[in-house]
């Protein structure tokens, strides 16, 4: 039953919502086939499964304001990772293991229902945190029964920086990982086991800073996710801390893997190196899971926190931030490749294509190609020393042979001055890109790496042009993507 305390804070979160909604909708930045919150801000995607055959996707979000604060949990459902529909709020923070927020987690079947798990958040008078692992069960997918806390104990010599569960079955018992931090400020995931998802036992730390073989690696890790992938397992999270290392770790936080084997009966977690899953400015604490054709799917959150959070143009307008498109992996090696669910060919239309383009010089226009959301395929056939293509006079990406990098350029949110992100690339032989209206989702070479950006081009300018050092040869496909509701 919901309490009249619950019932009044979702009135309250629609109200606003509502009264903001004119303002928000009529934001020319706002995303065509994105997800995003009504307004105010989102977060991190939670609880991202597909359950009796439709997609749930969960959010982080704040009504209230544009910034961060006591969580909601939003709430949208498809039946084909291409239509969504936003249901009715899955929690709001009305009890007092959870009164500073429902904080991150994850879904899964327990019973035959649709059941929450999240972390509640509480702070005193003073700002002092106490942390809850709680679950909340629905019979329909839509309308969610909280039960409290299931982990209400904070593991020794651990802060109460410790959230984000992730739960999954495996080998007929459920495990439970989740992010946390050291009392030596150290950031960690831990494994918990349970035979009915309810009584959970604590097997400890499977990986983090300080334990073999990293060493000093984050002060925190969020947002913890580990399954398996082709012949190996996968441990996805976003550490908090990591100081810059030459093109790696330049935005605020992180968010990667690591490949391994994931020993239960130790437990342990045998890793090699960390990679980040995104080369680009914004993207942060992604969450996978598997759907009904064996297929792993992300989806990230399009920002970062404490990352010039408070310039997006569109604040102004009562919104920020969106969540990502849904990407498939696969494992070749130790690396995970990303690619575009194919259901987002369903929004295509309106085919432009030229084939076997002779380019030489910059700033080489095609016709029919521009606009402001669309999708964007580049095979290159050639060895030129420099590549690039100029977007919308915004962003650009830049291909220096000689010097085996992709470079990612924007103009900055505040100060309009040029800023970079880049990875190592030996060749570039293709780029998939997403534009969308204020949002740009970069694949390269069949989705070895990833650039994920927001940017904010003139409305005026929707033009896209090619530019090369030498003789190169292009075919360049484009197709006008349908916007969704």
């Amino acid at each position: 039953m919901m309490t009249e305390k619950e019932k009044q804070l979702r009135d309250q979160a629609l109200k606003e919502a509502e009264e903001s909604r004119s303002r928000v909708e009529a934001d020319p930045y706002r995303l065509r086939f994105h997800l995003m919150s009504p307004n105010g801000l989102i977060n991190d995607p939670n609880g991202w499964i597909q359950w009796n055959g439709a997609y749930h996707m969960f959010y982080q979000w704040n009504p209230f304001k544009t910034g961060h604060g006591a969580k909601f949990w939003g709430h949208y459902i498809s039946l084909d990772l291409v239509n969504w529909t936003h249901q009715p709020i899955a929690l709001a923070p009305s009890e007092w293991y959870e009164k500073n927020g429902c904080y991150s987690g994850s879904a899964v079947d327990l019973d035959g229902r649709l059941t929450l798990y999240y972390t509640g958040n509480v702070k005193d008078d003073e700002g002092n945190r106490s942390s809850y692992q709680c679950i909340a069960q629905s019979e329909d997918g839509i309308h969610f029964e909280k039960q409290g806390p299931v982990i209400d104990e904070l593991p020794e010599g651990f802060t109460a920086h410790f959230r984000d569960p992730k739960v999954w079955k495996q080998n007929g018992r459920w495990y439970l990982v989740i992010g946390a931090q050291t009392e030596d400020m150290k950031g960690q995931a831990l494994l918990y086991r349970s035979d009915d998802g309810r009584e959970w036992t604590n097997l400890g730390p499977v990986a983090g800073s300080g334990l073999a073989p990293l060493q000093d690696f984050g002060y925190m890790w969020e947002c913890p996710d580990l399954f398996p992938l082709g012949d190996k397992d996968v441990l996805v999270v976003s550490p908090q801390g990591l100081e810059p290392e030459g093109m790696h770790y330049q935005n605020v936080y992180q968010a990667g893997y690591f490949v391994g084997e994931l020993d239960l009966e130790s437990p342990a977690f045998h890793h090699g190196a960390f990679d980040e899953l995104d080369r680009g400015f914004e993207f942060y604490a992604p969450q996978t899971t598997v759907d009904e054709n064996g297929r792993r799917i992300l989806v990230g959150w399009m920002g970062v926190p404490d990352q010039q959070e408070d310039q997006h143009p569109t604040i102004e307008n009562g919104w920020v931030h969106c969540l990502t498109i849904p990407r498939e992996l696969q494992l070749h090696g130790d690396r995970i490749i990303q690619k575009p669910a194919e259901e987002l060919q369903a929004l295509r239309a309106n085919e432009v294509v030229h084939e076997g383009v002779a380019l030489k010089g910059r700033d080489v226009t095609l016709e029919g190609v521009s606009g402001d959301v669309l999708e964007l395929e580049v095979d290159l056939n050639s060895t030129v020393p420099l590549f690039e293509i100029d977007l919308r006079g915004e962003a650009r990406l830049i291909f220096d042979r000689e010097a085996a990098v992709l470079t990612l350029e924007r103009k900055n949110f505040a100060d309009r001055l040029t800023e970079k992100r880049q990875c190592h690339l030996e060749e570039l032989r293709s780029l998939r890109l997403f534009l969308d209206t204020s949002s740009l989702e970069v694949f390269v070479n069949g989705g070895e790496e990833v650039f994920t950006a927001r940017y904010f081009p003139s409305l005026e300018n929707h033009r896209i042009s090619f530019g090369s050092s030498g003789p190169a040869e292009m075919t360049v496909r484009k197709w006008t993507l349908e916007s969704r509701p």
